[in-house]
């Protein structure tokens, strides 16, 4: 019986503390912004990892002082992303030192071979990229752009405007 009470408060416990440890992250996302959830630079995609990482530690507290913890880590979580974002709209060497570059891949149909080393992209993973695009000719790819979350930007047609080229590093 009291083993029986054990596994049900714990299992209840988890549930509930998971589901304010949700509502406490929509809180600050409002407060915030939905900006602080995007994968725009890696730093975001960082954030959104941890930010995953601390809800699963407050859903498994024991107590309500280790419940508490990872509640505050979220809302540190939130200042450091809010002024980084604030400093980098401020300042180009701090944007230039956090944010990766993005990085050319592929350029009117052909791979650009250095670019793909250097990342450590391989053909067959670009080539499943292309796929996913439903590229069906690579005559038709105008560019393949390795983002700076990760992301692979497959942009195919008949024309490419060199602006959504600006930033990207293309001479790898």
């Amino acid at each position: 019986m009291i083993i029986e009470n054990e596994v049900l408060d714990a299992m209840l416990r988890g549930v509930v503390l998971a589901m304010v440890a949700l509502l406490w992250v929509v809180c600050l996302v409002r407060i915030v912004g939905l900006r602080s959830l995007s994968k725009m630079t890696s730093f975001d995609f960082v954030m959104t990892v941890a930010l995953g990482s601390l809800v699963a530690g407050a859903s498994q507290a024991s107590d309500w002082l280790a419940f508490l913890q990872p509640l505050t880590g979220m809302v540190g979580l939130f200042l450091m992303q809010w002024a980084t974002a604030w400093v980098r709209k401020r300042s180009d060497g701090f944007e230039q030192f956090i944010q990766n570059e993005p990085v050319l891949l592929m350029r009117n149909g052909e791979f650009n071979r250095d670019a793909l080393k250097r990342t450590r992209v391989a053909e067959s993973d670009l080539r499943a990229k292309l796929r996913e695009a439903n590229v069906l000719r690579l005559e038709d790819v105008r560019a393949v752009v390795l983002e700076t979350t990760g992301d692979v930007s497959v942009l195919h047609g008949d024309n490419l405007e060199d602006t959504l080229l600006e930033g990207v590093r293309c001479d790898v």
